[in-house]
């Protein structure tokens, strides 16, 4: 993507937010993840961050985020002003009224603070899929009709109809569309809603994403030009070295992913030598190439390079850290390099 260097973006000017999957540690429990979690949300909002976000997964033993609306409101109940919602919620999954339901309760209890960022994917394996959806036949095609439903009984005029969702009819929750190929960048165009791209686990589909997107984009009343977010995951320490440990449990989980065997976030290890085959190490390294790892200098280095790749509205960062004070720090570090905290 080529740019007229007079409309490249500085790092301190666009918002950051975070993504998080409540890992669940080797060894660990949901309660100790769900502490980390509201723990991480509360110096977040510290330290400047926009929003914070929960993705829904299912049958994953390393992630306790599955019933996302309710970790929604804990992280909601427990914070002050950051905004918080979901990364997001797979909407095929769920019938649309019952989203409707659960975001307009958000909303209510604490308004002005609920966003709902939508997915078409399952989320999990094809078994959990047919475990969760009521036609098994459902691939998610019928994303943009369900999507058209759940804002039909978002819309305030939507006491005309014979069935509302009370609450949720007129609650103005933000919706916003996610996703890993150009399938959603098209229909967040043709809605004029704003994109959350996943870059951090799908790379290669990053830019002619977002170029979809924007070249295609049609204003709404809720957007008169293009909102881009993206993802990317970042691992920063005080030492290069420390970084690049602290990072390789997010490659062991993402190796059980390609090996069929999810698990629990693994302790970091000094090296992946042994662990992966090369094989597997090429298939991870793409998967992961859009990965952000370093002390802070290179890091704030690699941040603003993918800035200017993306010219990104916004990025939401995913650090999936063992270490609960070493994941802070990461996103400390983040915060200060961005301007965030001062």
């Amino acid at each position: 993507m080529s740019l007229d260097s007079k409309h490249v973006k500085k790092l301190n000017e666009i918002p950051y937010s975070v993504l998080d999957l409540a890992a669940i540690t080797r060894g660990g429990s949901p309660t100790e993840s769900f502490k980390n979690t509201l723990s991480l949300a509360q110096h977040a909002e510290d330290w400047g961050y926009r929003r914070y976000w929960l993705a829904e997964h299912h049958n994953m033993p390393g992630i306790a985020s599955s019933a996302t609306s309710v970790v929604i409101g804990y992280v909601a109940g427990g914070t002050k002003t950051i905004r918080v919602g979901s990364g997001g919620i797979m909407l095929p999954n769920h019938a649309s009224l019952v989203i409707a339901e659960q975001f307009g309760t958000l909303e209510a209890m604490y308004p002005g603070r609920i966003d709902l960022g939508l997915g078409r994917a399952p989320g999990s394996d094809q078994f959990t899929a047919m475990a969760l959806r009521r036609d098994h036949r459902s691939n998610g095609q019928e994303f943009p009709e369900q999507l058209e439903q759940l804002m039909i009984y978002l819309d305030e005029d939507s006491n005309n109809n014979r069935v509302r969702a009370i609450p949720g009819e007129g609650s103005e929750v933000p919706i916003w569309l996610l996703g890993s190929s150009g399938f959603s960048a098209a229909l967040a165009a043709k809605l004029g809603l704003p994109f959350s791209f996943a870059s951090h686990f799908s790379a290669d589909y990053t830019l002619p994403a977002l170029a979809s997107y924007r070249d295609h984009f049609q204003p709404s009343k809720v957007l008169d030009k293009p909102y881009a977010m993206v993802g990317v995951n970042v691992y920063a320490a005080d030492t290069t070295e420390e970084a690049k440990r602290l990072a390789t449990s997010h490659q062991q989980q993402f190796l059980g992913l390609i090996r069929n065997k999810p698990d629990q976030l693994a302790p970091p290890v000094d090296s992946m030598e042994g662990i992966w085959t090369e094989h597997e190490q090429i298939i991870l390294s793409n998967q992961m190439k859009s990965s952000i790892i370093g002390n802070p200098d290179e890091v704030k280095v690699q941040l603003q390079a993918f800035l200017d790749e993306t010219q990104a509205d916004e990025m939401i960062i995913n650090s999936m850290i063992y270490d609960q004070k070493a994941r802070l720090r990461s996103y400390e570090i983040v915060a200060e390099l961005t301007g965030m905290k001062n």
